[in-house]
C-alpha cells in the first residue's frame, strides 16, 4: 500500500478534496442525534429517485424475500435507505473522530467469544458480513487489536486517502489483488483478519452455493486461510441501534469443527450462517450491490440492464 497524505491535495488538480475533508471533519464532531436526522433524511431523499442502488436493492429483496408483500418490501426499502444514509455520514466518525468517541458510540458484545480462542493460542479470522455499519464496527473491533484487512485500491486519491484512514488504529491494509503471502504472514503474527466474505468475485474464484435459496458465487478462501493459519473463525456483526442512538459490534462463538475437508460444504455453512443474521435485521444488510451477478451455467442475469 502506497500511503496518500494531505500533501497530495496541495496539487491544484486535487483541490476538490479539501471541502470534502473539511465537511467530514466537521461531521465527525456532530452529535449522534443530528447525524441521524441528517443521514436518515438524506437516505430517504435519495431513495425517492430511480438509481442503480435502489434498483439493485429492490431486486435483491424481491429475490431473497419472494413471499413478502409488495407494501412490506417498499417499507423495507425505505428503512434500508434511511439507515444507509446514517451509516454513510457516520463514516466521518469512523475515519476522523477521536478513538474515544468511536469507543463511546459503538458498544461491544460477546467479547468472551473473541478472547476464548485467543487464550488457547489460536489465530483469529473475524467473519464480517456486509452489514451497512461494518466500517465503524470494524474500527471498534480493531481498536488495540491491530487488524489486517483486505481492500481494493482506489484510483481516486481522495477515496484512497479515506480508505487508508482505517489504519489509524494500527490496522494494516492488504490489496485484495495482491499475493496472499503477506496476509498469511500477518495472521500468523497474531493479527486478527477482518474478512468480508459475501462478495461476488466471479465464477473462476468461486463455487455456487445457496444464499436465500439462490445459487450465489461464493469464495472458498475462508476455509483455506483458516486451515493455513490455524485460525478460529469468529463471526463479527455490526449493527445500528434503534433511532440511530449508536452502534453495536457483536462477536459470536467461533465456528466449531471449521474448516472441514470440504470447502464447498464450508461455503454453504458460511452462507447459511450469514443468511440467518440477515433475517434478524434485514433492513441493515447491504442490498444495493449485485450479490447474484455471476450466474452458473450461463443462466440469465437476475438484474435489470439499466
Amino acid at each position: 500500500m502506497t500511503p496518500v497524505t494531505l500533501k497530495t491535495f496541495l496539487n491544484p488538480r486535487y483541490w476538490y478534496a479539501w471541502p470534502v475533508l473539511g465537511l467530514m471533519l466537521f461531521m465527525s464532531w456532530m452529535p449522534t442525534r443530528l447525524l441521524w436526522i441528517l443521514g436518515s433524511s438524506l437516505g430517504s431523499f435519495f431513495a425517492l429517485f430511480p438509481n442503480r442502488s435502489r434498483r439493485f436493492a429492490e431486486r435483491n429483496i424481491e429475490l431473497c424475500f419472494p413471499d413478502m408483500k409488495a407494501d412490506d418490501r417498499r417499507n423495507m426499502i425505505r428503512r434500508y435507505f434511511r439507515l444507509s444514509g446514517f451509516a454513510s455520514l457516520s463514516l466521518s466518525v469512523a475515519w476522523f473522530a477521536p478513538i474515544w468517541r468511536v469507543n463511546k458510540l459503538v458498544a461491544v458484545r460477546g467479547q468472551e467469544n473473541l478472547d476464548a480462542p485467543r487464550a488457547s493460542g489460536r489465530n483469529i479470522i473475524l467473519l464480517a458480513p456486509h452489514f451497512i455499519s461494518l466500517d465503524i464496527g470494524g474500527m471498534r473491533a480493531g481498536y488495540d487489536k491491530n487488524l489486517v484487512c483486505m481492500y481494493r485500491k482506489a484510483r481516486d486519491p481522495l477515496l484512497e486517502y479515506l480508505f487508508q484512514r482505517r489504519t489509524r488504529t494500527g490496522a494494516i491494509l492488504v490489496d485484495r489483488l495482491a499475493n496472499l503471502k503477506a496476509l498469511i504472514r500477518y495472521i500468523r503474527e497474531g493479527r486478527p483478519f477482518y474478512y468480508l466474505p459475501d462478495q461476488d468475485m466471479g465464477e473462476r474464484a468461486s463455487v455456487f452455493v445457496p444464499f436465500f435459496g439462490i445459487p450465489a458465487a461464493t469464495v472458498t478462501a475462508l476455509s483455506r486461510i483458516a486451515a493455513t493459519t490455524n485460525a478460529a473463525v469468529v463471526p463479527c456483526v455490526s449493527s445500528i441501534l434503534p433511532g440511530g442512538t449508536g452502534f453495536e459490534v457483536r462477536f459470536y462463538p467461533a465456528f466449531e469443527n471449521f474448516p472441514t475437508a470440504d470447502p464447498i460444504a464450508d461455503a454453504r455453512f458460511m452462507n447459511n450462517w450469514i443468511e440467518q443474521r440477515v433475517r434478524e435485521m434485514p433492513d441493515q444488510y447491504m442490498w444495493s450491490y449485485r450479490r447474484f451477478k455471476t450466474r452458473p451455467n450461463n443462466e440469465p442475469q437476475l438484474y435489470p440492464d439499466k
